[in-house]
């Protein structure tokens, strides 16, 4: 043991001592006001010797048991609730609770532990407790992080373990996911996104604040999950006392253990029954439509049970969750099936609506002996396969299909595409349905399409992404050796290649692949590389509150809402903000009328009227004021020369700033076609999407995405003169970087012309 190790070990000792002694004392003076104590719940009087003894990973379950049994929550030092104790009941139930001594016996003799843990066997709520029990952080000034892949996991598992502990969300524990952070100086227990914990490294990159760090759902391989331990591998060296918890589904848990220098394994099974699986006799043309069906089917002639079904993103899980209620209040009619209730489930769904998942099933009023069962339907993104577990599902409706990142770096694309899902994840999405009794699967699909076209394993995230924000990331953490960066599964050189172009066109990174000031500012902003720049150079511009509003509008869900059933009525809605110019400029008059509707009230039903989305609106207001203090912090100019300047200068300057961040994304007409664009360098044919709102189409255009359907699409456009790309980003337009063609020749003539102006105008002076 260090001798630094030693003093925190005998404060931290120092510190137990005192607080057992405040346990025993609090009991006595409990035991005294109520000598008869809760009917139910005998209290538990502490003797101060049965704690003082403890040293730093030596608790044992029955210790910490003890403390759990007892009146008073050591954590606040308050008198803890009947509610407690009835939740307390139901955990000591959960299969990860007999083994809870082999899990400490573990973790105080190793620094590094996987733990496999099935669904459903309370492995992400209980084992952060376990910690806190033996820890005992708050003693230390210390904290324990709870890492998961998915906000909404974070969310509503802080929640859930705040009402475990009787202690109050966002005060001892708390959560922090990308634009919210619900913590504060009390806070021991922290769920966070995996991306948070990344961020959080770069500005301290011994983590020093935490004594334990576990990361939830490590078998997901988020990108930001495999940097992470990449990143505890090293830091583990530098902080002997720092202990690690890699939590996973059963699925690569050997992986894990040999990536962990054969770090020990605990395995602990779920509470499953028998899951029935039921394939389609031939292939489904249309899942969605074969989805809603079989939900309407099962609540026609099933037993009781809920229902979830897997769909892979928000526009399609609304638009199910639309069809399921309507057809549903028809079968109660007409087949006196029981009452219906549909809930949607996706990462942007505010958390008050996600809390909805875990209501109870709909009580059938009717009292006819042969009345049928109300229940619910959760409809829902596959957050719903791993992250979260939602009781009284016993059927699981799987079309087996997921949206999936995937990047092709010869041409710098990256879209999200519906795609098969693994072997895996079908089996994980099956074991949903046997939680509380024995269910039933339906696949969509056919039994020799599971067997033959399904792979293992989904690819990790690492091998389908743009890594520019990576690559920054990494070098923010002080690792410049990227090659030799103990990836569990390394990227293609290619990927890590375009990378580090893209951040070297940025100026994020010099020639020699240092970080530049430049990089080491836009590294403190949790957007891309390109956006940060954008935002960092648009003070230059005169006009960064209207490039906040635009990077804030791009980070959050569409904010334009087109039901099918009035799709005229809210593309002439959308015409009434339009820009003649550009879909980013558009943006701007969108927030400004939101802006303006939530000063006068009534912005609820301005939103319905305008076709509208409020929760995009007002998570896109949130993130611009986050995004408006860190530009504060860095003494980054908020300005805007709106009134002071001609309109048309206006317009153009915010479309400069714009091309200061997008000059890599610009589509260039083709000559001789009406509406064909060839994109810059890579001279990839594509159209405008239909989405647009620009009505004249210029010859040069920016836009953000790439969108690959049947056609290729550029979306979110914007009009610009083909001079600014030459002057704000002659290193990414050099000649000499480009194949011959149609965009080059036009290059050639723009860059003479701006010589040819430049000397005229040097003249003229």
């Amino acid at each position: 043991m260090s001798e630094d190790e030693e003093i925190r070990s005998a404060k931290r000792q120092k510190v137990l001592d005192s607080e057992a002694e405040r346990v025993a004392e609090a009991a006595e003076e409990s035991l005294r006001k109520h000598p008869h104590g809760d009917r139910d719940q005998p209290l538990v009087h502490h003797d101060a010797g049965e704690f003082s003894g403890l040293k730093r990973h030596e608790t044992t379950s029955e210790q910490a048991e003890k403390l759990e049994n007892g009146p008073i929550n050591p954590f606040t030092g308050n008198q803890l609730g009947q509610k407690y104790f009835d939740i307390l009941k139901v955990r000591r139930d959960l299969p990860v609770h007999a083994q809870r001594a082999e899990f400490l016996k573990i973790f105080h003799s190793s620094q590094i532990m996987v733990f496999v843990g099935e669904t459903g066997s309370g492995k992400t709520t209980q084992i952060p407790q376990f910690v806190l029990y033996d820890e005992m952080p708050h003693l230390t000034g210390m904290q324990v992080a709870c890492t998961q892949p998915r906000r909404v996991a974070a969310m509503s598992v802080a929640a859930r373990v705040a009402d475990e502990m009787d202690v109050s969300l966002g005060e001892e524990v708390g959560y922090s996911i990308r634009f919210e952070n619900k913590t504060s100086n009390k806070t021991i227990l922290k769920y966070m996104t995996d991306g948070m914990l990344l961020r959080e490294a770069m500005e301290d990159h011994d983590l020093t604040r935490y004594s334990c760090i576990i990361l939830d759902e490590a078998h997901e391989r988020t990108l930001a999950t495999d940097i992470l331990m990449g990143l505890l591998k090293q830091v583990c060296l530098r902080r002997p006392d720092l202990k690690i918890i890699i939590m996973s589904a059963t699925l690569d848990a050997e992986k894990f253990q040999k990536y962990f220098h054969n770090a020990p394994l605990l395995a602990v099974p779920g509470r499953t029954f028998p899951v029935e699986i039921y394939y389609t006799p031939e292939f489904q043309r249309d899942y969605l439509d074969a989805a809603i069906r079989t939900v309407l089917q099962i609540h026609a002639t099933e037993d009781q049970g809920d229902i979830l079904l897997f769909l892979t993103g928000e526009e399609e899980i609304e638009d199910a969750c639309r069809k399921i209620s309507l057809e549903g209040d028809e079968l109660i009619r007409d087949q006196n099936c029981g009452p219906l209730k549909v809930y949607p489930l996706y990462g942007s769904l505010p958390p008050h609506q996600q809390q909805r998942i875990f209501e109870p099933a709909p009580i059938n009023p009717s009292t006819k002996p042969y009345a049928r069962p109300g229940r619910k339907v959760i409809v829902s993104t596959n957050i719903a396969e791993t992250s979260l577990t939602i009781d009284g599902i016993v059927y699981v409706v799987d079309p087996g299909f997921s949206k999936q990142k995937v990047y092709n770096p010869r041409v710098r694309v990256e879209s999200l595409l519906v795609s098969p899902i693994s072997k895996a994840s079908a089996q994980q999405r099956a074991g949903r349905a046997g939680r509380t009794r024995p269910g039933k699967c339906f696949r969509l699909y056919t039994e020799e399409a599971f067997h033959k076209e399904l792979i293992q394993q989904s690819y990790p995230e690492i091998l389908r992404s743009n890594l520019a924000s990576t690559v920054l990331e990494l070098k923010k953490l002080g690792i410049d050796d990227l090659v030799h960066f103990d990836f569990m599964d390394p990227p293609a050189p290619e990927t890590m290649m375009r990378a580090l172009e893209e951040l070297n066109y940025l100026q994020c990174l010099s020639d020699e692949g240092e970080l530049t000031a430049l990089g080491r500012l836009a590294s403190h902003f949790p957007l891309d590389p390109m956006l940060a720049v954008m935002l960092i150079g648009s003070p230059a511009f005169g006009c960064s509150e209207e490039i906040l509003t635009i990077v804030a509008m791009l980070s959050v869900a569409n904010v334009f809402v087109r039901p099918a059933s009035a799709r005229k009525r809210a593309d002439e809605a959308k015409l009434s903000f339009a820009h003649p110019e550009g879909d980013h400029l558009t943006l701007i008059n969108v927030y400004e009328s939101f802006m303006t509707a939530s000063d006068k009230g009534g912005v609820h039903q301005w939103c319905r009227d305008n076709f509208l989305s409020y929760r995009s609106l007002t998570s896109a207001k949130n993130v611009r004021s986050q995004l408006r203090r860190i530009m504060e912090r860095y003494d980054l100019e908020l300005v805007s020369k709106y009134g002071e300047i001609g309109e048309g200068v206006y317009w153009d300057n915010i479309k400069k700033a714009l091309v200061g961040g997008f000059f890599m994304q610009v589509g260039k007409k083709k000559s001789g076609t009406g509406k064909t664009y060839l994109t810059v360098k890579d001279n990839q044919e594509v159209l405008i999407h239909p989405s647009t709102v620009v009505s004249k189409e210029g010859e040069w255009m920016i836009y953000n995405e790439f969108v690959l359907t049947s056609k290729n699409y550029i979306r979110t456009v914007t009009t610009i003169k083909p001079d600014w790309l030459v002057e704000y980003a002659p290193k990414y337009y050099n000649l000499d970087h480009f194949s011959k063609g149609d965009v080059k020749l036009s290059l050639e003539r723009i860059i003479e012309r701006v010589e040819a102006s430049k000397k005229f105008d040097s003249k003229k002076k």
